[in-house]
């Protein structure tokens, strides 16, 4: 079967979807995560957007090895020379230049002529090559561009130097026929064509993401570039893990195959949405909780006789299994530190240590601990940055009844090292604690957005909590963990707090060091 090419943008297009705030570790273990995968280019981030981008983007490009690692960067020069400087250490860089091309944004957006456009972009093709051997000129909004114009600009970019020209459906607007034949007439209307991998990109705005994909690579691609669980701006981006089982499910009809390792699909889709925050639907294809389950009575007796009757994917195929193996109070470092090995997670010394500790406070309220359980442990370790000092919770208490005023309790150490503690109250548990937890701490502070989730099932289940938070009019996300609801939400909110002051800190160090 021919290759088609996985270009993974989780770190970059994906960091985009609306409420969604990484630090650098928790980008640096998707891009683990990623590289585990099996994607052929991961694109990092957009160094010349902020500092905290271009060091998260220099720290994957110093660290993945078996990768591409790219970058993002518009047709500047100073964007081109910021994305070389982040991944100048990676044995297999490349850049991600871009231009719109669709009169709409050229007239009202950029203020260019076509020809000045055309000028541009090659001009910085040019420039990027000397830097990178691989460079990818994309197209922005090439969906409702003039086809003969841009056959002809990108004959001359592919002059210039590029080695992908990526044709991206970036506001979701075109259907599976308009997108295939675009694709189409490139291959047919750019005589040198044919030096370079041709790239699709779809975002989901009228739910066909996936759809015009699949008539791109029908008609051309040689790359795919997506999300993992399909996240992005708006509506999001094509999913790829959808991408990848439907061309190993339907080989038949394809004919193409990628490098991906199928089975580490959920792994990655778990860590995805458990970083950001942004959880899967249960009926979401190929990851949601939904995708192998069997309400109706028809499909449990076929499947129960014959799988294939209304299974066409496995579990399995994605690494979703029912063969898990509990661990429990009397489970030793030993077994834990195999199931990290296990997950194919790289830990220190010390960070198992507190890993391991953080298990065995599970174990004594939990019975059976899952794979899952152990998983979001280690990831509350993993992505954790720990070089500050920070608010940390000493004890809650939550008083709530129908009939009375819910009233909370809270002792919080400080960054300062003493203790402090209050009371308010609410509507309602959640309320109260976060009004006092609030009113101990010295900052102007707004609640945007709260989730709760369970990990895995069962009364017992181990709880997440993620939210957002307007600090001093900033927004930063914060999540946490713990068996029950209230303190993993306490967590949350105290995590959030301590990124802003991380993040504050960071960037009186970067005005301090010029």
């Amino acid at each position: 079967m021919s290759r088609i090419r996985i270009f993974d943008t989780t770190l970059r297009d994906g960091e985009q979807s609306p409420g969604v705030n990484l630090n650098k570790m928790e980008k640096l273990e998707i891009a683990k995560q990623l590289e585990r995968l099996g994607v052929d280019v991961m694109e990092a981030g957009f160094p010349a957007a902020s500092e905290g981008d271009f060091q998260a983007v220099k720290l994957i490009a110093d660290t993945i090895t078996n990768v591409s690692v790219t970058a993002l960067a518009r047709t500047r020069k100073e964007d081109i020379d910021r994305a070389y400087e982040a991944l100048k250490n990676t044995p297999h860089p490349r850049i991600h230049v871009f231009l719109a091309t669709s009169p709409i944004h050229m007239t009202y957006k950029l203020k260019m002529t076509p020809e000045q456009v055309t000028n541009q972009s090659v001009e910085m093709v040019k420039y990027a090559k000397e830097r990178f051997p691989e460079v990818e000129w994309s197209a922005e909004d090439a969906t409702r561009s003039d086809w003969p114009f841009l056959a002809q600009l990108i004959e001359h970019v592919i002059d210039a130097g590029a080695t992908v020209i990526n044709l991206p459906d970036t506001v979701g607007y075109t259907t599976p026929e308009e997108y295939g034949k675009m694709f189409k007439y490139m291959k047919e209307n750019v005589p040198n064509i044919d030096r370079v991998d041709l790239s699709c990109h779809c975002h989901n705005d009228l739910g066909m993401a996936a759809a015009n994909t699949m008539a791109a690579i029908e008609n051309g691609a040689t790359q795919v570039e997506g999300t993992i669980n399909g996240i992005g701006e708006r509506a999001g981006n094509v999913a790829l893990e959808e991408v990848a089982v439907a061309l190993k499910i339907r080989g038949d009809r394809y004919g193409f195959e990628t490098g991906l390792k199928l089975d580490e699909i959920k792994r990655s889709s778990d860590l995805v949405a458990k970083l950001t925050g942004m959880y899967v639907q249960a009926n979401k294809a190929i990851v949601g909780r939904n995708a192998y389950a069997h309400e109706s009575g028809i499909h449990q007796d076929g499947v129960l006789k014959n799988a294939e009757t209304y299974e066409i994917i496995t579990p399995e195929l994605v690494g979703v299994s029912s063969n898990t193996l509990f661990m429990g109070k009397h489970s030793g470092r030993h077994a834990f530190k195999d199931k990290v090995n296990a997950f194919g997670v790289e830990m220190t010394e010390e960070e198992i240590k507190a890993a391991f500790k953080n298990f065995k406070i599970l174990t004594d309220h939990k019975r059976e601990v899952t794979d899952d359980d152990i998983y979001t442990l280690i990831m509350e370790v993993k992505t954790e940055q720990s070089a500050i000092e920070k608010y940390t919770l000493e004890t809650f208490q939550v008083n709530y009844g129908t009939q009375n005023i819910t009233t909370a309790t809270v002792s919080l150490n400080t960054p300062a090292g003493e203790t402090i503690q209050t009371a308010a109250t609410g509507n309602g548990s959640v309320e109260a604690l976060y009004r006092t937890i609030s009113e101990l701490i010295d900052y102007d502070q707004k609640l945007l957005d709260y989730q709760i989730n369970s990990v895995g099932g069962g009364k017992d289940a181990l709880a997440e909590s993620h939210v957002q938070l307007s600090v001093e009019g900033e927004a930063v996300n914060g999540r946490g963990t713990a068996q029950d609801v209230i303190e993993a939400s306490a967590n949350a909110y105290i995590n959030a707090i301590n990124r802003y002051i991380m993040k504050t800190q960071a960037n009186k160090e970067q005005v301090v060091n010029g």
